[in-house]
């Protein structure tokens, strides 16, 4: 398996060039095509919340077009040293619905994790969560902060049954398959849980030429399923954590499990998710 086309999503934010090496670092690997989506905030009120833009209407326009030229100068740059086929988007329209349609036509995304202290990183509310959960598409969630050294080398699987999580576990597959370790991990809801179902996980992945090792844990004391699922990925030293993201719609609004807001929030390793 592999993947030909990666979409990242380019903003002002001080961590979008990250992202962006990040991008051409995963298309070396496959040999694919990246996509550079430049979408930003749309919402008109937004310079009266972040100091860096004017509340002046034609000042706003001159100043997002000059940071719109900036990134993709800088995106471009980055394609010519990756020496990967690269293309520039930045389309018209509301940014979560324009992300999602742009997304259903690549293979893997590439985003950013929420930073509440960057306002140049804002785009819209639950952007990353409406784009992992309607655009069908696996996405990676890059962290807000740190250095990220290795990828997919030392994989974590978070494993519980689900729809959602077995379709993380086919999504990520092609990182899987060139992946060094990797373990699928149970976190027992309850004490008297029986069958490890992650054993018939690791029996999947075998036929596929993965060798993985199963485990089983507790929650930790005090702590949530996704807290528990964090420290176990640093005691391991993973680079990489693969698993389901939930939500369900109650009203006009999606809420995510647990789990998934911990990991958007929290996590401070790349996380493939796939809903």
């Amino acid at each position: 398996m592999s993947w030909k086309t990666v979409l990242v999503h380019i903003d002002d934010g001080r961590r979008s060039d990250v992202r962006v090496e990040f991008a051409f670092d995963l298309a070396r690997r496959f040999d694919a095509h990246v996509i550079g989506l430049y979408v930003v905030c749309q919402d008109l009120l937004h310079p009266l919340f972040n100091p860096g833009e004017s509340v002046h209407l034609a000042t706003n326009e001159k100043q997002h077009a000059a940071w719109r030229e900036r990134a993709q100068q800088a995106f471009e740059a980055a394609a010519r040293r990756a020496g990967s086929s690269a293309e520039w988007r930045a389309p018209a329209g509301a940014a979560i619905d324009t992300a999602i349609l742009h997304a259903r036509h690549a293979d893997v995304l590439v985003l950013g994790q929420e930073d509440h202290d960057d306002p140049a990183a804002f785009v819209a509310k639950h952007f990353v969560e409406d784009v992992v959960t309607a655009s069908g598409r696996p996405a990676v969630i890059v962290p807000r902060s740190g250095q990220i050294r290795t990828f997919g080398e030392n994989v974590l699987v978070a494993w519980d049954d689900s729809r959602e999580a077995a379709r993380a576990l086919a999504d990520a597959l092609p990182l899987l398959e060139r992946a060094r370790f990797v373990e699928v991990v149970s976190v027992e809801r309850h004490h008297d849980d029986q069958a490890p179902a992650g054993i018939d996980v690791a029996a999947y992945l075998e036929r596929h030429k993965v060798r993985a090792s199963f485990s089983s844990m507790p929650r930790g004391s005090g702590l949530g399923t996704g807290a528990t699922m964090l420290a176990k990925a640093n005691d391991v030293h993973a680079d990489l954590l693969v698993m389901g993201a939930y939500a369900h719609s109650r009203g006009f609004e999606r809420v995510l499990g647990g789990v998934t807001r911990t990991m958007l929030e929290s996590a401070t390793l790349p996380v493939l998710m796939s809903h």
